[in-house]
């Protein structure tokens, strides 16, 4: 029982630091969906190198030197505590973000998670040394089980009761109770150890009914390689459909533990015992759902996408991680078979979070991911009959085909057309020209359109898509006065809000991504046609404002999406104190509300209420009848101010529809965002 409590307690605390500090980082990096992937590749990295410990020790240390050892490095990481990031590593706005995420979360937590990351090979090392009689491999599965509660623990009984701050002193608190409970655990051991140094071995393997009677010496480099790729390829998908979920909802803690539950319990049902994986059922369901995978990867309906998506992860993880318990050594080569593991897993994480922004200009990675499962299946066989395998050999061989077939088919759909694509850390911008009676230009964002332009030249300042002359936007430009004003705007896009500034006007543009800004100053006019002057702060609008003096805006507006996926740092009661430092008395603040998944309405009412605003909303859906070569957009604009008579405007009031407070719903912190309650049910 001490075994599986400590292995427990390990696991629990693993699992539950990944979201924890990955929410405590989310404000500083832009609320971007490829920060969930970086924290995960640090994860993987850093379960790797506490595998290879668990492994060297394992080989070349003696029971008493690794208990010595691992009992100074606990205590150690112990003083460390608590782990709240230091302000210090805040972006000032033009570093390269993936470097310092990592030097982050290594400064932050590396000690302390190496370490946790060591104790499920360790301990069943030491398990093994000790009982003997006993495969340790069902602690993997408790060990699994832990992270499983953990995740799920998080956002739905810690997140909405712990604010963050709190929770890390908790989790150091934790940590602690591990280190002593690890370090007593060890010196069991090596009391039992020395105290049955000269018990016979003769019952070695009486109880160990799936391994043979004596280790073997080596570990075949096929299985091996065998080993390794199937748990990157369980890594790869991973990663994969988190990042497609993430685009177009939120990078948020619920959106994040759910891929990743669905990956652990895999884990645990493959390593409890063999009867759960049935691998023609697993087989038959992966050569079904992978094509389907690949065939809706560029589609919106998430109510559709995201089941199927779920459902394609457990069975490809259920086949991968199948696979490995089948494959699993002899207990002498535990460390070794966790260690492969953990190198396919940081193989997987690298080459989605790293390498496939380097190679691919646009989100292709999941293609590749989906083809790799498929070509892997192909080499697992149902049957021992020539026959069957011939015919298994051939199914993989169409859903191959398929799969390949179909990601060709994705990749062209998303580039063809496309003038310009660039890719980096917070997305992939693209520009696509189109015609309707006039020609047009659009600002693509993941699978969003941002806004756009139209080409002819008398049109190219007219209002359009989003900002109409009947959205929010325009409503509220044409009800104030003439007046030179300072405008702020979180959110560059094609910079078509400009086509609304005045002579004497100045506007900053805050923009995140120095891929929207190429886009904007060479795809698009508006910066250099608007008749006020302009600047672009490069850097998170929220972490900028917050380090500036106050700028007395006239309007500020929020409108930086990425993709569909709302930044909700942007959303939470301190953003909203800092965009009140900068707005005047007097002054507006409009938020983009547009969203295809999520109703942004009461946690506006909440934050208008809480600065004592009023607040409307403008859902804008526009007739088609102001002339020729107008493009226009549904949209949702919420405008809060002190200043009752621009909503009594005659050009809002009209149009201006309460927003009602929703009963018993509380305001968004940084410690606390439930966007489940925000999802729209039609």
């Amino acid at each position: 029982m001490f075994y599986a409590l400590v292995i427990f307690v390990s696991a629990f605390l693993i699992f539950l630091v990944q979201p924890l500090i990955a929410k405590q980082i989310l404000p500083w990096f832009g609320g971007s969906a490829a920060l969930w992937g970086t924290c995960l590749l640090f994860f993987q990295t850093a379960l790797l190198a506490g595998y290879a410990y668990a492994d060297a020790l394992n080989r070349w240390l003696s029971l008493k030197r690794q208990v010595i050892l691992h009992s100074g490095l606990l205590i150690a990481a112990a003083i460390t505590m608590p782990i709240i990031a230091s302000p210090a590593w805040r972006p000032e706005g033009s570093e390269e973000p993936i470097g310092r995420i990592l030097g982050l979360l290594a400064a932050t937590i590396g000690l302390p998670y190496f370490l946790l990351a060591t104790t499920t090979p360790l301990i069943g090392a030491w398990y093994w040394r000790r009982h003997r009689a006993s495969a340790p491999y069902r602690l993997f599965a408790l060990s699994n089980f832990a992270s499983l509660l953990a995740l799920l623990g998080f956002p739905f009984l810690i997140e909405p009761w712990l604010g963050t701050r709190e929770t890390a002193w908790v989790w150091s608190g934790l940590f602690v109770v591990f280190a002593l409970l690890c370090i007593a655990l060890g010196r069991e051991t090596l009391l039992r150890a020395q105290t049955n140094q000269h018990a016979s071995a003769h019952s070695e393997s009486a109880q160990a009914p799936n391994f043979s009677e004596s280790a073997p010496s080596t570990i075949r480099l096929d299985h091996w390689l065998l080993w390794v790729a199937l748990s990157g390829i369980g890594s790869a998908m991973l990663l994969g459909i988190s990042s497609h979920l993430t685009q177009n909802i939120s990078s948020a803690p619920l959106l994040w533990v759910i891929p990743l539950a669905l990956y652990l319990i895999t884990f645990i049902i493959s390593f409890d015992h063999p009867r759960w994986y049935v691998r023609p059922l697993f087989l038959l369901l992966a050569g079904v759902l992978l094509p389907i995978m690949a065939w809706l990867s560029d589609s919106l309906n998430l109510k559709i996408v995201t089941p199927i998506y779920a459902c394609g992860l457990f069975v490809t993880c259920m086949v991968c991680h199948g696979e490995l318990a089948r494959l699993k050594p002899h207990p002498a080569k535990l460390t070794a078979f966790y260690l492969s593991i953990s190198i396919g897993g940081a193989l997987g994480s690298l080459a989605m979070a790293v390498i496939a922004p380097i190679v691919f200009s646009g989100y292709f990675e999941l293609y590749a991911a989906l083809i790799a499962a498929a070509i892997t299946s192909l080499f697992l066989t149902i049957g021992q009959q020539p026959l069957m395998r011939r015919v298994t050999r051939g199914i993989g061989v169409c859903v191959v085909a398929a799969v390949s077939l179909l990601s060709w088919q994705g990749v062209r759909d998303y580039t063809v057309g496309v003038r310009f694509m660039e890719r980096d850390f917070y997305g992939v911008v693209r520009t696509r020209d189109s015609s309707n009676g006039s020609e047009f230009r659009s600002m693509i964002h993941g699978a969003i359109s941002h806004g756009g332009q139209l080409l002819g030249e008398d049109l190219r300042m007219s209002p359009s898509s989003y900002f109409g002359p009947t959205s929010g936007y325009g409503r509220l430009f044409a009800s104030l006065s003439d007046e030179p004003k300072r405008v702020g705007v979180i959110g560059l896009g094609a910079g078509a809000l400009a086509v609304y500034a005045k002579p004497g006007d100045h506007w900053v543009f805050y923009e995140i991504s120095q891929a929207v800004v190429r886009a904007a100053e060479q795809e698009f006019t508006f910066l250099r046609g608007m008749k006020g002057t302009h600047e672009i702060i490069i850097g998170d609008g929220r972490l900028a404002l917050d380090r500036e003096p106050p700028r007395q805006f006239d309007v500020l507006a929020i409108d930086a999406f990425s993709g569909d996926s709302i930044p909700s740092h942007l959303i939470t009661k301190e953003a909203m104190e800092i965009y009140m430092k900068h707005l005047k008395p007097n002054g507006v603040i409009v938020f983009q509300a547009t969203n295809r998944f999520v109703d942004l309405m009461p946690v506006a009412r909440n934050l208008a209420d809480a600065h004592g605003l009023s607040v409307v909303l403008i859902s804008d859906s526009p007739r088609f009848d102001y002339g020729p070569g107008y493009w226009l957009a549904m949209t949702d604009q919420v405008i809060m101010t002190r200043n009752t008579s621009i909503l009594a405007a005659k050009q809002i009031e009209s149009v201006g529809q309460d927003i009602p407070k929703r009963p018993g719903f509380p305001i968004f912190t940084d410690d606390y965002i439930n966007l489940l309650r925000l999802l729209k049910r039609s």
